[in-house]
């Protein structure tokens, strides 16, 4: 071993290595528990109050409604006629709706109950995965994200934090929690087995204020990306759900039971656009970031290396979203899909370039390597 590589292995703490690492595999059993605590508000929760009960109709919706015959209740010796049946296919593009599924606001008191567990263990399992996330970083004084194993710990970690943090400032957002939370499960599976890597310092190269700058913003981006695309994928299932009985069709028992519990496609919808433009600037950042970081390394701002590539395909196929939204043509499904097509472009950024693809910012041996220590 040279001078180098032992005064290298001497600065890590394996002590504090080792507690990040019980620290993790606690917070994946807590995050289990949460998962099956969203399930059982999922399956007590009531049905949410937006798609059958909302007080504005598509404009098919409300013509057809129009054009409805008057119906006739008779009660106790009385009349009484609505002019109108009180039935809504369909929720129109602006109304205003409950943007959460099963739960408190769906109006079910053992649905709400599962749903606090469930929040409260999420809230726990987030304190010991950031608790592991800052064991890590501390063990070998550095941020906590040389190696994709490291990467992805914090990016799970962040991606929760948003959820957190989006429940603290009042939006209702609980319908996330079982598909984000089922995610993280997968994700922090695959970072103990495939991706795990001994806790080690970084080359000397690495060791720049950009590290923290650049990478940061990334993992921020990302995960608000994957909020995201999440909304996205639900907006377009709830979105066939509605178009379903707005021609009078009958779903399926599941597709009834679950896809009724979500908020409204409008509102699936909209909200899945304002957080991608809210994030769309940052990212903008993050690359351009990149590229200072990349002179002061390399001596070149630009050199088309995969990972920059691939950063930039990402940028572009985000514009080109948040373009086709300003444009009549392209909003609803044709503008999902781009969006779906866009988080793709990250996925490939996060895991293809940096484990299949060779460049500076690859990971060959899915660890450590020359300059190709950082996520992004």
């Amino acid at each position: 071993m040279t001078l180098a590589a032992a005064s290298l292995a001497a600065a890590t703490n394996e002590n504090l290595a080792n507690i990040s690492n019980t620290l993790i595999y606690s917070a994946m059993a807590v995050y289990t528990l949460a998962f099956f605590a969203y399930i059982a508000e999922w399956l007590f929760g009531s049905r949410s109050k937006v798609g059958r009960t909302a007080a504005a109709l598509t404009a098919e919706g409300g013509a057809a409604a129009k054009d409805a015959p008057a119906v006739t209740v008779r009660k106790s010796g009385g009349t009484a006629v609505l002019e109108r049946p009180k039935v809504v296919v369909r929720a129109a593009a602006g109304a205003r709706d409950v943007p959460d599924g099963p739960g408190a606001h769906g109006g079910t008191e053992k649905g709400d109950l599962y749903g606090r567990v469930a929040i409260s263990l999420t809230v726990l399992a987030f304190v010991l995965e950031f608790g592991g996330v800052l064991a890590r970083a501390l063990s070998v004084q550095r941020a906590p994200w040389g190696n994709m194993y490291e990467f992805n710990i914090t990016f799970t970690t962040v991606g929760v934090g948003v959820y957190l943090g989006l429940l603290a400032f009042g939006k209702k957002v609980r319908w996330l929690g079982l598909p984000l939370i089922t995610t993280v499960l997968l994700d922090l599976g695959l970072a103990v087995t495939v991706l795990y890597t001994a806790s080690d310092q970084l080359v000397p190269a690495l060791h720049s204020y950009w590290l923290y700058i650049h990478v940061s913003t990334a993992i921020f981006c990302g995960a608000v990306f994957y909020v995201g695309a999440v909304s996205t994928v639900l907006y377009l299932f709830k979105d066939s759900f509605e178009n379903k009985l707005a021609g009078g069709g009958t779903p399926g028992r599941f597709a009834d039971s679950v896809l009724d519990r979500l908020p409204s496609a409008a509102s699936l919808d909209k909200f899945a656009y304002r957080v991608n433009a809210a994030v769309f600037p940052l990212w903008t950042f993050t690359i351009i970031a990149g590229a200072i970081w990349a002179g002061d390394a390399w001596g070149r701002y630009w050199g088309w290396d995969p990972k920059e590539t691939w950063s930039f395909i990402t940028w572009v196929a985000y514009a080109g979203y948040l373009h086709a939204r300003a444009t009549a043509g392209w909003k609803g499904r044709r503008a999902a899909y781009l969006a779906l097509a866009a988080f793709a472009c990250w996925l490939f950024n996060y895991y293809g370039v940096n484990i299949f693809v060779s460049g500076k910012h690859s990971y060959a041996d899915v660890g450590l390597g020359a300059l190709a220590a950082v996520g992004f």
